[in-house]
């Protein structure tokens, strides 16, 4: 699941539908995209958001590249209910998750919810967002490009450079999407999906 935003992500866990959590969950937050822009202070604020529905939380300060082939990490991934990325560079958190024990353990995860910037990082084509061009992503989803909103003329030519063949999902703060069974679904009105210059339903 990606979200646009923190508030994205209270409405989800506020909603009967939205993330279900049992009591006793293990949740992980994966800090490695905020390394640049407060890790305590976010990890603070997404652990209390958790713990509040009563869940077990614990944030993994992997912030930089010698952290991404940490044993412990890895475990921590691949035994959490549920793993939370946490925004910020999502250029950064390519760096340290290609190619390690780290990024295999997201890409394994049981579920997964993605916050921001740091979603492009997860498909096979992600978004630079020094200027909007597709680049290699990580490959570990598939049959959606995700961005987050900026300006429309950076959007517009994103899109024209993506074509007609790849979708885009633009989330908003309040945007959610879900991947589930190997197909995309759009969870809030705050999403904006199109292929090319066209917008289109999923």
């Amino acid at each position: 699941m990606a979200v646009g935003s923190l508030d994205a992500l209270r409405d989800l866990l506020d909603a009967t539908d939205g993330l279900e959590l049992s009591p006793d969950s293990d949740v992980v937050i994966v800090m490695t995209a905020a390394a640049f822009i407060g890790v305590t202070e976010v990890a603070i604020e997404l652990s209390l958001l958790f713990e509040v529905a009563g869940a077990r939380v614990e944030a993994l300060m992997n912030v930089d590249h010698s952290s991404g082939d940490e044993p412990y990490f890895a475990r921590r991934v691949r035994e959490a209910d549920l793993v939370v990325l946490a925004d910020g560079s999502a250029l950064h958190a390519k760096s340290v998750w290609h190619g390690s024990a780290l990024g295999e353990a997201i890409r394994d995860a049981r579920r997964v919810v993605s916050i921001g910037s740091v979603s492009s990082v997860l498909g096979a084509t992600m978004i630079d967002p020094r200027g909007g061009a597709p680049t290699t992503g990580l490959g570990y989803l598939d049959g959606l490009v995700l961005t987050t909103r900026v300006g429309e003329e950076q959007l517009n030519r994103t899109r024209t450079l993506l074509g007609a063949d790849v979708a885009l999902a633009v989330l908003g703060l309040r945007g959610v999407v879900r991947y589930e069974d190997a197909a995309w679904r759009v969870m809030s009105e705050d999403v904006v999906t199109t292929r090319a210059l066209e917008v289109v339903t999923l």
